[in-house]
This record gives structure tokens, C-alpha cells and sequence, in this order.
């Protein structure tokens, strides 16, 4: 039994040889907290699973993978990105009432472990100009070229001393 927002599996209606999963977790599944971060789920997670019990365990494998609206840590635009587990695996222990088993947080762990640190939207992405702020992948600046960064470290010639 599958829910919109959760992935619920049905262990005692499941198949002795075991099911496929095929389907989409609204975006709610990928909780990712009210502080705002560098990605926001675009849409659900996308599972493509098969789901055995091998004793008292079940075991679930295949893939997931999630879409993503992030901004860019060089030059702040947004854009739309993908991170994929192709090779997603989960044994949860059963005990020995259990009717449904919940696989949305093994899913969801999966998904967050790929989320990047730093998300650029090009592997060439120019950033923005340290200076005035321009995007230098849609502008050049007037700044001129070769000018310390404001968070540069100013060399002091040898001998001279720091001023306090």
C-alpha cells in the first residue's frame, strides 16, 4: 500500500517473491527543515524499488533519485539539478506484528547524503565579480583586473610591521 506522501509497504499482502515499487513521494517527503538552504525539493522523491522479506527483514532495493531547485554558490542564480542513488539498498528489521513498513526516512537519508555541499550550476560558472557584484557569466565589470579580493591576505614587505 502506497500513500502520496510516504512510501508504506504492505509486509503481510507482500508476495513471497517479493514486489516491485514504482513511483513518486509528494515533495513533503524530503523534509529538509525551515531554515533556508543552497537546494529545495522540486517535486518528490522518485523511487523505482523491489521489496522482499527474507525472513524477519525487509529488504528493498533499486533506485531513487530527486529533483532539485538550488542557487548557485558562485554567482547566486537558481537552477535545476538532479542527485540519483542508482544503487539504493535498506533491510529494516520486522518484528513480528508488523503489518506496514515505512521506507520514506531510508529514502529520504539516501536523498540528503547526495545533496551538494556546493552547488554550482556549471561546472564554468564565472561567479560574481568580488568588487561590484556583477554576474561575469552574463557581464563583464569595469573593475580592473588583478585587484586584491576584499577577503585577500595583504603581504607586508619583510621587516614591516602591522600597524594596531
Amino acid at each position: 500500500m502506497e500513500t502520496p506522501a510516504r512510501l508504506i509497504v504492505d509486509v503481510a499482502r507482500l508476495d513471497a517473491g517479493g514486489e516491485a515499487l514504482d513511483g513518486e513521494t509528494d515533495a513533503s517527503a524530503l523534509d529538509l527543515g525551515a531554515a533556508p538552504g543552497a537546494c529545495a525539493p522540486a517535486g518528490g522523491i522518485r523511487y523505482r524499488l523491489r521489496a522482499e522479506r527474507l525472513g524477519h527483514e525487509l529488504l528493498v532495493r533499486g533506485s531513487v533519485s530527486q529533483r532539485l531547485v538550488c542557487t548557485c554558490s558562485r554567482c547566486a542564480e537558481s537552477f535545476e539539478a538532479e542527485v540519483a542513488e542508482p544503487r539504493f539498498a535498506a533491510a529494516v528489521p520486522l518484528e513480528e506484528a508488523a503489518e506496514f513498513v515505512d521506507l520514506t526516512p531510508e529514502m529520504r537519508e539516501a536523498i540528503i547524503l547526495l545533496l551538494p555541499g556546493y552547488p554550482v550550476c556549471r561546472e564554468d560558472c564565472k561567479g560574481l565579480c568580488a568588487r561590484c557584484g556583477a554576474n561575469l557569466n552574463r557581464e563583464s565589470c569595469a573593475c580592473p583586473p588583478g585587484g586584491a579580493a576584499p577577503w585577500a591576505t595583504i603581504e607586508l614587505p619583510a621587516g614591516k610591521k602591522k600597524e594596531t
